[in-house]
C-alpha cells in the first residue's frame, strides 16, 4: 500500500460475501505518511438493498425516456408507462435511507466510530470500496452519511484483486499526451466533448474520430499516452462493457487488452470513458492494473457527460487533485437535477490502490525515463546526426517516386519465392479456346470470339449444373442478328439471377469509347477495367470506382466483387462499402491511398477503392466449351462454384503481364480470364479462409522502419574497426532484411526493403567515410 504524504486514504474492504448473506469480515486501512491504522467489522445482508436497486435503475431508465434524454447508449423501449418524477424520488429516498440504515449496523459502527476519531474535517480523504460484488460497485456510496462531515472526502472504486502496474518507461513530456477516441455519435453531441479538450492548456490531443479496431490498437500499441479519453456510445452486459468506436464496430476491453497492457506499460495513468454505463469497462480495465479510470454508472444523458467534463477538466487542470476535481464536478451536476434525475450519481473513480492518484502538473512534465541501461551517446553524436540526414533524404527520394519501380519489381521476387499454397479454388473457367476458334467458320463470328446462340446455348447448360453465380467476361456489345427458330435466345440465359455479364468504363484520357454491356440490369453488370504499374505488371485490383457520366458503362462495381458477393451472400456473409474500405463481416479490405500506401508514393491512379492482389500460383480448373457444349461434365462438377466464361485464345488480346510473367519472362503473360480468377478467389479466401490481405505500415511506420535500419547499421559500422568488416556487416544487414521482409510478406505485410537497404548502405558508408576522416 502506498503511502500518501498529503492526504490520507481508507481501503474499505468488502470480502467473503453478498448483499443477500452478509459480510462477516469488513475491514478498513487507514493510511497516511508512514503511519496505517486497521479496523475490522461486518456488516448483515441486506436483500431488501438489491430489490431497491433494481427498482431503482428500472426507473430511471423509464424516466429519462420519458424525458427524451438523448443518452450516451443505444436504447431500448422499456414496458413501463406512467412513471410519475414522485414516484421516482420516492425510491431514491429509500434507497438513500436504506444505504445508510445499513452502514448504521453496530456491527459496522466499530469501523466508522474509529475512523471519525482519527480523521478530520480538513482532511483530503480519499475511500476505496474494494469488493468484486458488482452490485456493490453499482450502489450510491457518495450518499452515505459519513461523506456529509467531510467536506474533501470522495470515494473510489476498486476490484479485490490488484497489482502494480508494470511501467517500462515514461518519456519527459511538457504537455499531456491525450488519446481522444470519438465514436459513434448517434442521437448525441460529441463535438462539444472534443471542444471541451481543445481549450485545455498544456495538453498535446490526438483525436480520432469514428476509427476501426485496427487504427485504434496501433495508436495504442505505437505511442506513448497519459490520458485515453472516449466520447461516444458504450454499455455493459454481464458486467462486460464494450464502446461503439464507429457505425459498424464494438469492442470490449478484452479485445483491446494487448494494446491497453502496452499503453499502460509506457505510461497511461487514466482512462475516461464518458459515455453510458461503464462499470463493466472499470472493473475489465482495472484487471489490467491501470492507475485510474473514471466512468459513468448508469446510462448518461448527453448534457449531463458534456457539464460533468467541463466541470471536471477545469477543477483537475486548475490543480486540484483527482479526487477533489471528481467531487467537485460532481457536486455541479446537482444543479441540472430537475431536468435530469440522479445526475450526480452517475461519475465515479476505479482507483489502482497501489498507484498515488496523478495531478495534471504530474502530468505536465514530471516523467522520467526509466530503463535498466542507459546508453551514452556523447560519442555517437555525429553518428546519429549523419544517420537523421541520411534517412530524411531516403524518405523524400522515396516519397518522389524514385524507389517505386524496384520496390515493386522486389515485392514480385519475394511474391514468387513463396511456397506453392495448395488452396482449393471456388473458381472453375470455362474457356473459349485457340483451337475453337480456329475450328468454327470465321463468318458466323465475325469480331465475336464465340456467336451469341453459342453463347446462349453454353450458359444453358451450365446452368443445369447448378453453379453458384455465373460470370460472361466476353464483351457483348453488339448483338447477332436473333434466329427466332432458336428456342435458346441469349436475351433469355443473360436475365437469370446468377448471371453477371461485363463492360468498361470510358476514361478521357486511356479509353475515350469504352465498352456497353449487354441487355442486363445495372445490378447485374461489373467493369473489367483492369489497372497497370509504372513497369506495365497488373497488381492492382480495382473493386469499385465511379464511372464518368457519358460512359457507356454505369456500373461502379467490378466483376470480381460482384461474383465474389454473391458468392458469398450464399454463405450467409454481406458486404458493407465505407469511404476507404470495403467490408465482409469482420473483414475489411482497405483502399491504396497515393503517398500511404507502401511503394505507391506518386501513384495518380488510385482512384476508386483499390487493393493490392495477393497472388497464388495455383492452377486454376479450366474446361474447354467444347465439353460443356458436349455434355461431358460430371453432374457434380460445377455445383455451388463460381464460374467464369472467358477467352484464353492467343489471337485475343485479352493478355496480362503479373508478378509471375515479370520474373518468367514476357511469353508468360496471363489471360485476363485467369486474373478475374485471381481476383475473386483472393476475395473468397480472404474472408472464408483468412487468406492475409497485403497492407503496409502507415506513413510515420515506414518512416520508423528505414529509420531503424538505417541507424541500427550506423551503430554496426561505428563499432567495427576494418573495411572488410564493415562491408560484411552491410551486406548481412540486408540478407538479414530480405528475409524479414520476404517471411512478412507471406503474412500480408509489405514492408519497404529497397529504401531501408538504400538508408543501410548511405548510412553505413557515411559513418565509414567520417570514421576515416577522423582517423586521418
Amino acid at each position: 500500500m502506498v503511502h500518501m504524504s498529503k492526504s490520507k486514504l481508507v481501503t474499505l474492504s468488502l470480502l467473503g460475501g453478498n448483499l443477500n448473506q452478509g459480510f462477516p469480515v469488513v475491514t478498513a486501512l487507514l493510511s497516511h505518511q508512514d503511519q496505517s491504522f486497521k479496523i475490522t467489522g461486518s456488516l448483515p445482508g441486506v436483500p431488501e438493498l438489491v430489490k431497491l436497486y433494481t427498482k431503482w435503475q428500472i426507473l430511471y431508465e423509464a424516466v429519462h425516456q420519458r424525458k427524451r434524454n438523448n443518452q450516451r447508449i443505444k436504447m431500448y423501449q422499456q414496458d413501463i408507462n406512467n412513471v410519475s418524477i414522485n414516484d421516482f424520488d420516492s425510491v431514491c429516498k429509500e434507497l438513500q435511507s436504506t444505504l445508510n440504515t445499513w452502514l448504521k449496523c453496530e456491527s459496522f459502527q466499530n469501523i466508522e466510530r474509529q475512523l471519525r476519531t482519527l480523521l478530520s474535517q480538513d482532511d483530503e480523504i480519499k475511500v476505496i470500496i474494494e469488493t468484486d460484488v458488482i452490485l456493490l460497485h453499482r450502489l450510491p456510496w457518495h450518499l452515505w452519511n459519513f461523506f456529509d462531515h467531510y467536506p474533501f472526502a470522495e470515494l473510489a472504486l476498486s476490484n479485490h484483486e490488484y497489482g502494480t502496474p508494470r511501467v517500462s518507461r515514461t518519456s519527459s513530456s511538457a504537455k499531456v499526451r491525450i488519446l481522444a477516441v470519438l465514436g459513434s455519435n448517434c442521437n448525441i453531441n460529441i463535438d462539444e466533448d472534443r471542444s471541451l479538450l481543445q481549450k485545455l492548456k498544456n495538453a498535446q490531443i490526438t483525436f480520432i474520430v469514428n476509427p476501426t479496431r485496427i487504427e485504434l490498437d496501433e495508436l495504442l500499441w505505437n505511442q506513448d499516452w497519459d490520458i485515453l479519453f472516449f466520447a461516444g456510445h458504450s454499455d455493459s452486459n454481464d458486467d462486460i462493457g464494450k464502446i461503439y468506436i464507429n457505425p459498424c464496430e464494438s469492442l470490449t476491453v478484452i479485445q483491446l487488452k494487448s494494446a491497453l497492457s502496452k499503453a499502460i506499460e509506457r505510461g497511461l495513468k487514466l482512462a475516461i470513458f464518458n459515455s453510458c454505463d461503464g462499470m463493466g469497462l472499470a472493473k475489465s480495465l482495472a484487471d489490467l492494473n491501470i492507475p485510474q479510470i473514471i466512468v459513468m454508472r448508469e446510462r448518461v444523458p448527453d448534457l449531463v457527460a458534456q457539464k460533468f467534463l467541463e466541470n471536471f477538466l477545469f477543477a483537475f487542470e486548475e490543480g486540484k487533485s483527482l479526487y477533489l476535481a471528481m467531487r467537485e464536478a460532481r457536486a455541479k451536476l446537482q444543479g441540472l437535477e430537475n431536468d435530469y434525475p440522479c445526475a450526480s450519481w452517475l461519475p465515479v473513480i476505479y482507483q489502482n490502490p497501489t498507484t498515488v492518484p496523478t495531478t495534471w502538473q504530474e502530468l505536465c512534465g514530471a516523467g522520467t525515463i526509466k530503463t535498466s541501461k542507459t546508453f551514452k551517446i556523447a560519442h555517437l553524436s555525429k553518428t546519429v546526426a549523419s544517420t537523421l540526414v541520411v534517412t530524411a533524404s531516403v524518405i523524400g527520394l522515396r516519397y518522389l517516386g524514385v524507389f517505386e519501380k524496384p520496390e515493386l519489381q522486389t515485392f514480385d521476387q519475394m511474391l514468387v519465392l513463396r511456397p506453392k499454397e495448395e488452396l482449393e479454388s471456388k473458381v472453375i473457367i470455362i474457356e473459349v479456346t485457340e483451337e475453337y476458334i480456329q475450328s468454327v467458320q470465321r463468318k458466323n463470328l465475325g469480331l465475336k470470339s464465340i456467336s451469341d446462340s453459342t453463347l446462349a446455348q453454353l450458359i444453358n447448360k451450365l446452368q443445369k449444373h447448378q453453379p453458384q453465380v455465373i460470370g460472361v467476361d466476353i464483351y457483348r456489345d453488339f448483338a447477332d442478328p436473333i434466329d427466332k427458330l432458336n428456342p435458346i435466345q441469349l436475351n433469355t440465359e443473360l436475365s437469370k439471377n446468377n448471371v453477371i455479364t461485363v463492360c468498361k468504363g470510358k476514361d478521357s484520357k486511356y479509353d475515350p469509347q469504352g465498352i456497353k454491356p449487354p441487355n442486363t440490369p445495372l445490378e447485374r453488370q461489373g467493369f473489367t477495367d483492369a489497372v497497370e504499374d509504372i513497369d506495365g505488371v497488373v497488381r492492382r485490383q480495382i473493386l469499385m470506382m465511379p464511372q464518368e457520366a457519358s460512359s457507356p458503362c454505369q456500373t461502379n462495381v467490378s466483376l470480381a466483387l460482384q461474383l465474389a458477393s454473391r458468392y458469398l451472400f450464399s454463405k450467409g456473409i454481406n458486404f458493407s462499402v465505407h469511404e476507404d474500405y470495403i467490408q465482409f463481416g469482420d473483414k475489411i479490405f482497405k483502399r491504396l491511398k497515393p503517398g500511404r500506401s507502401g511503394a505507391y508514393q506518386r501513384v495518380n491512379n488510385l482512384g476508386g477503392i483499390q487493393i493490392t492482389i495477393n497472388y497464388n500460383d495455383t492452377d486454376y480448373k479450366r474446361i474447354p466449351l467444347e465439353a460443356v457444349l458436349n455434355n461431358q461434365l460430371n453432374q457434380d462438377v460445377l455445383k455451388d462454384k463460381i464460374v467464369i466464361i472467358g477467352v484464353t485464345a492467343n489471337s485475343i488480346s485479352d493478355y496480362w503481364s503479373t508478378p509471375y510473367s515479370s520474373i518468367r519472362g514476357a511469353l508468360e503473360k496471363t489471360p485476363g480470364v485467369f486474373i478475374q480468377a485471381q481476383l475473386v478467389n483472393q476475395l473468397v479466401d480472404a474472408v472464408l479462409n483468412k487468406r492475409p490481405i497485403f497492407r503496409v505500415l502507415p506513413y510515420w511506420g515506414d518512416i520508423l522502419w528505414i529509420c531503424g535500419w538505417s541507424g541500427g547499421a550506423s551503430l554496426i559500422v561505428w563499432r567495427l574497426h576494418s573495411h572488410m568488416q564493415k562491408a560484411g556487416a552491410i551486406v548481412g544487414t540486408i540478407i538479414v532484411l530480405y528475409g524479414i521482409c520476404t517471411i512478412t510478406l507471406y503474412q500480408g505485410l509489405w514492408l519497404p526493403f529497397i529504401p531501408s537497404v538504400f538508408g543501410i548502405v548511405a548510412s553505413g558508408t557515411a559513418v565509414s567515410l567520417k570514421q576515416q576522416k577522423i582517423s586521418e
